[in-house]
């Protein structure tokens, strides 16, 4: 069965040129830094496991939690944790019924956005 209208959907999107909202953006950054979570976990784990195993891995973990890379990863972990832990009381306040409109969802990210930059360089200021 043919059609016989012209089809018109544009082929081979430039992703670079749509124009999302910035509830997408936020919502797309939630999901990104819930997998980030999830694979920081295993490394997490593996710190509390060197932690508690012997004194002396303690204290090799902690030389080594102590050099610039790892701080950097710890800051990297604590702003993803910041992220999703702030658009995730974002979205219990929309489940009670606040901010459920489009104007109220796009301060709601914008706010998330902010709190999450001031929390991320309070990171760093605390590690550095």
């Amino acid at each position: 069965m043919r059609s016989t209208s012209k089809d018109t959907r544009p082929v081979n999107l430039d992703l670079g040129t749509i124009q999302l909202p910035v509830t997408a953006y936020a919502s797309i950054t939630h999901r990104v830094t819930g997998v980030l979570m999830f694979f920081a976990s295993f490394l997490l784990l593996w710190a509390l496991d060197r932690s508690l195993a012997s004194e002396e891995s303690f204290n090799a973990l902690s030389a080594l939690l102590g050099s610039a890379l790892a701080k950097g990863v710890i800051w990297a972990v604590a702003t993803v944790l910041t992220y999703h832990a702030l658009a995730g009381i974002k979205h219990l306040i929309m489940d009670a019924g606040v901010g459920e409109t489009m104007r109220g969802g796009v301060i709601g990210a914008r706010t998330v956005f902010a709190l999450a930059t001031i929390g991320s360089l309070a990171w760093g200021l605390l590690l550095w």
